[in-house]
């Protein structure tokens, strides 16, 4: 079976550490077709808009889409807030394609475990984000100033059968692990947490195999920094999951490392997904060949995982990634100092470990 990608590279770094990720998706697979198109700031710029119609087009007939990164200060001042690369591209590629389970990992890889800007006991650090993407304050409506201007008004909101079935996803995760889930929510305090508790504890019940236990998410954040290795499967929802995957990923050493899938259901018996990094587009030393390609290519081996159900090839990328960090090759952002290679460099190292 041949597959189709959609590939948005994006902005800044986005088109460099996305240029790597494909070519190990080539070196590994030969039935994978590429499009590319425009999205983003690249994209507002060309068109006026940061997710023309023709790129959603591709998105929606592919069988995954593969994202760089969007936005950048150039965009900030955009009059139309709607119309700014995150609001007017991320969102709505979430909310259309039904992007609605955001499985971020975040394991440090042995050799840069010194990295951490913690002190990582026994157990490091190797668990899952389980992020609710299309429901809660970031969608919720009503979104409006009021009072001339002087009340901003944001709505959380979420409905019982978006709880269902991130949860759902939670489990089927959590079974391929160790099966132990902690839910994440602020029950002590939000309507909407107590219906996300309600909800996952109904679904606890039925899935008698799956140990189920709840933090506050305050407690989450804290427990995260302590004593990391104590967590599996964390499941959470939009904003929560936001913050606290990216606590996550700065503990292993690098928003550079991590990766990310946001899943919809299957599509004609494939899981529909888009892979990105966790990393933003980091405008700065775009263009520079200095940024780290890994975490963009760990999101290919996601799309492996998850849309092509390739486990083994994704395993391979990974265990090249793992071999090349342990010869000490490294990019500026994990300690290359002057030895430091580039975007393409560390790319090509990859490619050779994986033969």
């Amino acid at each position: 079976m041949a597959f189709k990608v959609a590939v948005i590279a994006g902005d800044g770094i986005g088109p460099e550490v996305t240029e790597q990720a494909v070519r190990v998706l080539r070196h590994v697979r030969a039935d994978i077709e590429f499009e590319h198109a425009l999205v983003g700031g690249a994209a507002y710029d060309a068109t006026g808009h940061p997710l023309p119609t023709q790129t959603l087009d591709l998105c929606r007939s592919a069988d995954a889409v593969l994202l760089g990164a969007v936005g950048g200060p150039k965009w900030d001042q955009i009059p139309d807030p709607k119309l700014r690369p995150e609001v007017g591209a991320l969102l709505p590629l979430r909310s259309e394609l039904n992007l609605y389970a955001n499985v971020r990992p975040a394991k440090a890889f042995k050799a840069l475990v010194d990295s951490s800007p913690v002190k990582l006991g026994p157990n490091g650090i190797d668990l899952i984000v389980m992020r609710e993407l299309t429901g809660g304050i970031y969608f919720g409506q009503p979104r409006e100033r009021r009072d001339n201007g002087n009340l901003a008004l944001d709505s959380m909101v979420y409905h019982r059968s978006e709880v269902e079935r991130i949860t759902e996803r939670a489990i089927e995760v959590a079974r391929t692990r160790s099966k132990r889930i902690v839910s994440v929510d602020k029950a002590n305090v939000l309507e909407t947490s107590r219906l996300w508790r309600e909800v996952v504890d109904e679904m606890a019940k039925a899935n008698s195999d799956i140990s189920v236990s709840h933090m506050l998410v305050d407690n989450c954040a804290m427990q995260l920094v302590r004593d990391p290795g104590q967590f599996d499967v964390i499941l959470t929802e939009n904003m929560f999951g936001d913050i606290l995957s990216d606590e996550a990923a700065m503990i292993t050493g690098s928003l550079g490392l991590l990766p990310s899938a946001s899943l919809s259901d299957p599509k004609e018996g494939t899981v529909f997904g888009m892979y990105e990094p966790i990393h933003g587009s980091a405008p700065d030393i775009a263009g520079q060949n200095c940024a780290n390609p890994i975490a963009a290519i760990m999101s290919a081996a996601m799309l492996l995982q998850y849309t092509c159900e390739d486990t083994a090839s994704a395993q391979r990328i990974e265990m090249a990634i793992e071999r090349v960090l342990d010869s000490g090759v490294r990019t500026a952002d994990i300690g290359g100092g002057a030895s430091a290679v580039g975007t393409r460099e560390m790319g090509d190292a990859i490619i050779a470990e994986l033969g």
